[in-house]
């Protein structure tokens, strides 16, 4: 990673943090772009710059290529729904405890807030898009691209469901134990 790259991942950071905390204590409805900037010491055009929209500062995350990587690591003999689950399991077991706390509170704003529940749902079809990707290569067949996409949004909504559980039970238990469970409940043993 270059020099300018790791430079704007610590700012797109930064402006994260400081929203997230903006966001848990005053409100996401009270807090502006501008409430946003001035906590973290920068422009609304640099907020702007790195978070096109107000929802993208509890949404955005780096999460699909990781995802997507996770998700091709698993055998290829396996199942669709056991490569896409094992690969999702995996990317939840990854992160230091205040990566999780972060995540926890992103979460909490997820569920709370109408508009990011809404918005939520275009992060999950980019993170299928990523798992497509992935396992299809760049020209799948239309029906490949189909079973695919349908078990990709299948395990996705399943881990959804488990990520809400974590939240609601304020992060306790094992995230990764959480999303199996979920599997489970929806493609059996």
């Amino acid at each position: 990673m270059s020099l300018r790259d790791r430079q704007r991942a610590e700012t797109r950071l930064l402006v994260q943090t400081h929203a997230i905390r903006l966001f848990t204590d005053v409100g996401y409805d009270a807090t502006t772009v501008n409430d946003v900037a001035a906590a973290a010491g920068v422009s609304a055009m640099t907020v702007y710059r790195h978070f096109p929209t107000k929802e993208d500062l509890v949404l955005y995350d780096e999460y699909d290529p990781v995802t997507a990587a996770a998700v091709l690591e698993q055998p290829a003999s396996s199942s669709l729904a056991t490569r896409i689950g094992r690969g999702l399991e995996s990317t939840a077991a990854l992160g230091s405890s205040q990566e999780k706390a972060f995540l926890l509170a992103r979460l909490r704003l997820m569920i709370s807030v109408p508009a990011l529940r809404a918005r939520h749902l275009d992060s999950q079809y980019a993170t299928a898009d990523a798992i497509v990707a992935a396992l299809c290569g760049p020209s799948p067949s239309p029906d490949e691209e189909f079973q695919v996409r349908a078990t990709a949004m299948a395990c996705l909504g399943a881990a959804h469901v488990a990520l809400v559980r974590w939240a609601e039970t304020d992060g306790e238990g094992d995230l990764a134990g959480l999303i199996r469970e979920a599997l489970t409940s929806v493609f059996g043993g």
